[in-house]
């Protein structure tokens, strides 16, 4: 079902505008931040360690949280995308993890950098054996329920998705991300982020890692001509609380973004038939 876009503005001072769909829609990588906050949440409360070597891993949770373990991509797997475009059942994880030879390190951890969506699908296996929960209830134990948000949740199944605004795509099941699927509403992106940039929910020397850049010059661009990728975050590599911080994320036939500059929050939501650059106008937004 093809649906309107969804825009929430929260300026300075808290306040929060909405346009488009107030409806859920899947956050897709923004994700990640979630997943982000949740591990540094468990950091703070000692159940886990930023630096230290995970068990049976050689990197650490750091350079899982900023693409630097040496995983690859599951994304770049062409008969990924086939199958998911297919609507066929997602793959168990060992078949996952084998056909993407995720054990072979594509460089040695800490000496690189490359997206990758096996790294947080390791970050989700750690936030369940660190919590002694399913990464649902934990989700919303570390975060959901502090930041006092109420339509944020785990996507598991595709009825999960009946009530989820999907763009045009229709049988989509939530399992092909790996890492899982948070859905929400946009506004409640907005919150969340403006929650976390406003140190309501780490202590502010987490959210200074959080913040702390790896600095990407081989993806310099107009719209990004210094980038930087943080803990469960993209950014600037200068100065970058002066600068756009959040995270964009794209799934089949709809895109998120959501970012903050000086306190201001934009998030925005695009789905087919208009599929507009979601990120460039978060961007506009916090001109």
């Amino acid at each position: 079902m093809v649906t309107k876009d969804a825009t929430a503005i929260i300026d300075a001072d808290g306040a929060l505008t909405e346009l488009g769909t107030t409806d859920c829609v899947p956050w897709w990588s923004f994700t990640k931040t979630v997943l982000s906050i949740t591990t540094l949440r468990l950091v703070e409360k000692g159940s886990l360690s930023l630096d230290g070597h995970l068990p049976d891993f050689p990197f650490s949770l750091r350079q899982l949280l900023r693409h630097e373990a040496g995983l690859p991509d599951y994304a770049r797997i062409a008969q990924y995308h086939a199958d998911v475009a297919a609507g066929k059942t997602p793959w168990p994880v060992e078949r996952l993890l084998a056909i993407a030879d995720a054990n072979r390190l594509r460089y040695a951890p800490g000496a690189g950098w490359g997206y990758s969506n096996i790294g947080y699908l390791r970050v989700s296996q750690l936030i369940e054996r660190a919590s002694g929960k399913d990464l649902a209830e934990a989700l919303g134990d570390h975060v959901f329920g502090p930041a006092g948000l109420a339509s944020p949740r785990l996507a598991k199944e595709p009825g999960d998705l009946i009530e989820v605004q999907m763009g045009s795509t229709s049988g989509y099941h939530p399992g092909w991300v790996y890492h899982g699927l948070v859905v929400g509403t946009v506004a409640d992106a907005a919150r969340l982020l403006w929650l976390l940039t406003n140190n309501r929910l780490l202590q502010p020397s987490t959210f200074a890692e959080m913040i702390d850049p790896h600095s990407l010059l081989n993806f310099r661009s107009a719209a990004n001509p210094d980038p930087a990728d943080g803990l469960g975050l993209m950014l600037r590599a200068k100065n970058p609380i002066m600068h756009p911080i959040g995270h964009t994320g794209e799934g089949p036939d709809s895109k998120i973004a959501v970012y903050a500059k000086n306190r201001k929050i934009a998030a925005l939501w695009t789905s087919l038939p208009s599929m507009f650059d979601a990120e460039a106008g978060a961007f506009d937004l916090l001109a």
